[in-house]
């Protein structure tokens, strides 16, 4: 277990150090790669915290909000997690997995440093360091007419999971989530540094019927494209036609790509995704005179549980601790509480 502990460490500080890798175009994308919902209603107040001597009500946290630090505890956050990560027209059970998979993360990452960005915090609302939050008022902006509805399954999905989290060889794991996948997540290895034996890759069944723009591109000019890539990747060649400078491209049968030579250096595919804004790393590229143009598939790092597949798995009858051991290979979903505790 020793040499996972090590590895896992490497990787946690990829993923809190230099999560602005993984933001989409714009900006746009927040931690697990979840879609906003719009609407307008007034907001109800926000709901009582866990009920006395439930493990989420006994477990107090450090929050960063607006740059205010708050106490409150692990059902309160939660609450605020999953209103901002994941779509509350989602099935239930999918809802459940997104709060026993944001428990985990926060737990995972108190138990392994926390931030160096907010010592004083163990959590925050900025996307770039920690995860999304919302109160219920202002999700309830968001949500319209359905905003009651809404928070109910929130609170629902918060509480019949209270305490419970995703562990493989007794403890929490790094739970990284995404919004799509391409027909499979992509292994940790080939989008941060090590492979993690919970992280793997597996089938993930949403398609373009079941996630909005689920395919997407983005076009360049020859001039802008070498711009951004001179930048980026300054020992690149990059003389010549657009159509010579990628090669070597390899890709899962997904059509994620692993990896890449770009004008002779070797990047993943992840890696180029950042450098030019691309939704996820799965695309192709094609050429037309002087406009190099990316089609995409899917959107997010594509590691850990693809969100809008564990709501196609709900729908088609799976349960929240089926969900999650669909996407975290080897774990199991039981309720955590440290042993200093």
């Amino acid at each position: 277990m020793g040499k996972y502990v090590g590895i896992a460490l490497v990787l946690v500080g990829l993923l809190f150090g230099m999560a602005w890798l993984w933001a989409g175009p714009g900006g746009e994308e927040a931690p697990g790669d979840a879609p906003a919902e719009t609407g307008e209603s007034a907001a109800p107040p926000e709901a009582d915290s866990a009920a006395a001597g439930s493990r989420d009500g006994g477990k107090l946290l450090r929050v960063l909000i607006d740059g205010e630090l708050q106490e409150m505890d692990m059902a309160t956050y939660l609450r605020g997690v999953v209103r901002a990560e994941m779509p509350a027209s989602f099935a239930l059970e999918a809802l459940k997995a997104q709060a026993v998979a944001a428990r985990t993360y926060t737990l995972y990452r108190m138990e392994n440093g926390g931030a160096a960005n907010h010592p004083e915090a163990d959590a925050c609302d900025d996307v770039n360091c920690c995860k999304a939050y919302l109160t219920a008022e202002e999700a309830a902006a968001n949500w319209g007419d359905q905003a009651a509805a809404y928070e109910a399954k929130i609170d629902q999905a918060v509480a019949e999971t209270d305490g419970e989290c995703v562990l493989y060889e007794g403890r929490p794991i790094l739970a990284a989530f995404h919004s799509s996948s391409a027909g499979a997540t992509q292994d940790a290895a080939d989008v941060w540094t090590s492979s993690l034996p919970y992280l793997q890759s597996v089938e993930s069944p949403e398609n373009e019927d079941t996630v909005p723009n689920y395919r997407s591109s983005a076009s360049f000019s020859a001039a802008d494209l070498k711009a951004k890539l001179q930048e980026a990747l300054p020992e690149a060649s990059l003389a010549g036609d657009p159509s010579t400078w990628f090669t070597n491209i390899q890709q899962e049968p997904g059509g994620a790509v692993t990896s890449v030579t770009v004008g002779g250096v070797a990047v993943k595919g992840s890696r180029l995704r950042t450098i030019l804004g691309l939704r996820s790393a799965c695309f192709t590229i094609s050429f037309d005179g002087d406009t190099v143009t990316f089609s995409v598939t899917g959107y997010g790092h594509g590691v850990g549980m693809s969100q809008y597949g564990a709501n196609v798995l709900a729908a088609d009858g799976m349960d929240y601790r089926e969900i999650l051991a669909w996407y975290y290979t080897g774990t199991t979903v039981e309720p955590y509480l440290p042993a200093a505790e």
